[in-house]
């Protein structure tokens, strides 16, 4: 991924600490106004520096935005991704991606995953490709996973992209009814989509 040296991607530990508060911090304004309504005084008054303060690390808004997302798919590639390129068996590898992906959502709740699932159309121009080519880039993961279990005899005959498409609306859409406290735990949220996914996808006895 190309960009400006202000947003170049890093991976978190590498990012300073001054640039992360402040993506932070606007990631919990964003979420709590909405990119439209919330400015960059906003930002800068809640970080306690000028808006000269904060346009020394960002240049703009949408570029703030755009470094928002960055974040959240270092995050999300961190999280989850990273945790399962090493599972050879296709099922158990959908499996522990759909549950990373359900956790990330609801347990850690991160506010830049949040700024994406919900002002992906407030990004603009070269910045919305780029995170759109990270997002196309799991896509293509989630395809290559459940060609894997067709060739297996696992799964029925279903589109690749449709069933990749159709987990990804599922869980993105978790943030917006999910809280904590409820009856049933993160986990067991996890699991219980996990299930109802792979019952969608996978063959029965009968069909085996």
């Amino acid at each position: 991924m190309t960009g400006g040296a202000r947003v170049r991607r890093r991976t978190r530990k590498e990012r300073p600490a001054r640039q992360a508060q402040i993506l932070e911090t606007a990631a919990r304004i964003f979420c709590e106004k909405g990119f439209d309504r919330a400015s960059m005084g906003d930002v800068s008054t809640a970080l306690g520096l000028t808006k000269a303060g904060v346009y020394h690390h960002i240049r703009s808004k949408e570029e703030l935005l755009y470094a928002i997302m960055a974040y959240g798919m270092d995050l999300f590639e961190e999280k989850v991704l990273t945790q399962v390129s090493g599972i050879e068996d296709p099922l158990e590898r959908l499996r522990a991606t759909l549950r990373g992906h359900v956790l990330l959502v609801t347990r850690d709740r991160p506010k830049e995953i949040t700024v994406i699932l919900h002002e992906s159309n407030a990004l603009k121009g070269r910045f919305r490709e780029r995170i759109n080519a990270r997002k196309r880039r799991y896509v293509r993961f989630l395809e290559k996973t459940f060609r894997e279990l067709a060739r297996g005899g696992l799964a029925r005959k279903v589109d690749p992209a449709v069933a990749s498409f159709a987990m990804l609306g599922m869980i993105n859409w978790i943030y917006q009814w999910y809280r904590p406290g409820g009856r049933l735990s993160e986990e067991q949220l996890a699991d219980a989509l996990a299930d109802l996914l792979l019952q969608g996808v996978l063959k029965g006895p009968a069909e085996a």
